[in-house]
């Protein structure tokens, strides 16, 4: 922390010289080491260790040779700064309150004529080590193991929240229905309501595009909502850039698929602080589902047809005032 100067801070660890030094405070005391050893790894070398493998999801003893560690010592130091940035989580992925949520809304609607929109949903699959017992659920549809992800992000790029529990091979629209915040959807009676692709069923609280659009009114709304949506598109593709261990290039999170959901939630969240602190990047390259030519799977037939006649109703009110 003292030898590099600001600029290369971020360059090595994502995060600002500031931001760091907060996270040390709140985790030093359970990092530090109770042992009689000479050369315990002190807490910030820990952090620090932990923080380059997240930001270059490069082999653990390259991590170490970095940072003068072998292997195991690196290993343990990912493993403790996960265990302890995980319990802050809550503090930086929360869902806008009231009064966050009408400032949120009023921007979709001002720049899509979209209303009452609070986020944007999608999934992104996360690279892991096959599993020994049951490695075949987590086998997704490009044919490697991983975890589905389900990611809600703000207008700003802010991630609202992240489901990083499921197997690759599962469906999108069952990820969100039995997630917390699929539920609150539900529950908020048209208040609030979230965009996502024809992966998802059709609700009042949850916008799809239009399959086959039939009239301007239509076309327009689509494109609205398609350029709506791309926001979370570019989360998902800058948070991978600025944590390369979530992408494929680098191989993937090589754990048990417990803590390679534990690390998803950890980089959700020090994306949110990289971005609250004003870090740029560049622009995400493309997806390399997209840039494979893999379609997103389309939506499974709906079980719930109550639901969907609501949503295709609530939708086509919103076509026929705003658009």
């Amino acid at each position: 922390m003292e030898v590099f100067n600001d600029r290369a801070i971020i360059e090595r660890y994502r995060l600002p010289r500031e931001a760091i030094r907060q996270l040390l405070e709140a985790t030093g005391e359970d990092l530090r080491r109770s042992t009689r050893r000479s050369f315990a790894l002190t807490a910030e070398t820990q952090l620090l260790a932990a923080l380059r493998f997240f930001a270059t999801g490069s082999f653990l003893q390259v991590v170490g040779d970095g940072h003068g560690l072998c292997k195991a010592s690196v290993s343990r130091s990912v493993q403790a700064v996960t265990d302890c940035l995980l319990r802050l989580v809550p503090e930086h992925l929360t869902f806008p309150t009231r009064e966050e949520m009408t400032g949120i809304q009023g921007h979709f609607f001002r720049t899509h004529h979209i209303p009452q929109v609070t986020g944007v949903v999608d999934g992104t699959l996360v690279p892991i080590l096959t599993p020994h017992d049951d490695g075949h659920i987590y086998i997704c549809r490009k044919g490697y193991a991983a975890i589905n992800c389900q990611v809600v992000c703000d207008h700003r790029g802010i991630i609202l929240d992240v489901v990083a529990r499921w197997p690759g091979s599962t469906h999108d629209s069952f990820i969100f229905r039995e997630s917390t915040i699929g539920r609150e959807a539900t529950a908020s009676r048209g208040e609030w309501r979230l965009l996502g692709d024809s992966g998802y069923p059709l609700r009042p609280f949850l916008f799809t595009p239009v399959a086959n659009p039939e009239d301007d009114h239509q076309r327009a709304f689509n494109e609205a909502h398609r350029l709506a949506r791309s926001v979370v598109e570019r989360t998902i593709g800058r948070c991978k850039m600025r944590f390369r261990c979530l992408h494929r290039s680098s191989g993937g999170l090589l754990f048990s698929p417990a803590k390679a959901c534990a690390v998803i939630c950890v980089t959700a969240m020090l994306h949110n602080i990289a971005v609250r602190a004003g870090l740029q990047l560049d622009e995400p390259e493309e997806d390399e589902e997209e840039a494979a030519g893999v379609p997103h799977e389309g939506g499974r037939p709906d079980d719930q047809p109550q639901h969907y006649r609501a949503g295709f109703e609530a939708r086509r009110d919103v076509i026929h005032t705003f658009f």
